[in-house]
């Protein structure tokens, strides 16, 4: 926002903002040009787990939805990092492409972190995993302000022991005093709606991972 005929001060506006946009610029080439030299973890290819999985969801893929699952397994496989983005309308079916993808990573044995914006958010993909997993020895919890600090502070344990599978929660996940046994997959639901140092902490997080944004 700026006044009309004040010419210095929208000047001075527009040149501060690139100079922000060409620091934010510089910092995306050189984590991606670190991303490209590293070498992440490669997922083996489907078990049979993940076909009778995915063989029990309780309604038809779209092609879109088939589409995307088979770009992200082809990620997660190679050597690479995923870094990857699915859009998508509302009722879309993004939710059981991010729970393939984490079925995946589970079953390599690998923890996944499910980053959402809000509580509310937080509790339904806790539901709608928790509801597709039931059949799979797969520890999931969530970290949310539901949770009282004990609450929260065994299930900090729990996640460096390596005793849950799959975590969802919103930023509490970017604590520092959150770590990981094996980190394998990072979701984000709705990255837009994270502020700035929340990103920050996604770009530190991203170096050598695997990354889903939805």
């Amino acid at each position: 926002l700026d006044f009309l005929g004040k010419k210095s001060s929208w000047a001075k506006t527009r040149a501060r903002v690139k100079r922000l946009v060409d620091s934010i610029a510089q910092e995306l080439i050189e984590l991606y040009a670190q991303r490209l030299e590293q070498k992440g973890f490669a997922f083996g290819p489907d078990s049979s787990f993940q076909h009778d999985f995915e063989a029990a969801f309780p309604f038809t893929e779209t092609e879109h939805q088939l589409e995307a699952i088979h770009a992200i397994k082809q990620d997660m496989e190679s050597e690479k990092p995923m870094d990857r983005l699915v859009c998508g309308d509302v009722g879309f079916g993004k939710t059981e492409v991010a729970i393939r993808a984490a079925f995946k990573a589970a079953m390599a044995g690998k923890q996944v972190a499910i980053l959402c914006p809000t509580t509310i958010l937080a509790f339904q993909h806790f539901r709608s995993f928790s509801k597709r997993f039931a059949d799979y020895p797969v520890k999931i919890d969530f970290i949310s302000r539901f949770r009282t600090a004990s609450e929260a502070n065994e299930i900090k344990q729990k996640l460096a022991d390596g005793k849950i599978d799959i975590v969802i929660g919103t930023h509490a996940l970017l604590s520092d005093d959150v770590r990981y046994k094996s980190l394998g997959l990072l979701i984000i639901d709705e990255e837009q709606r994270f502020g700035v140092s929340h990103k920050e902490k996604l770009k530190r997080m991203k170096h050598n991972l695997d990354c889903l944004a939805l």
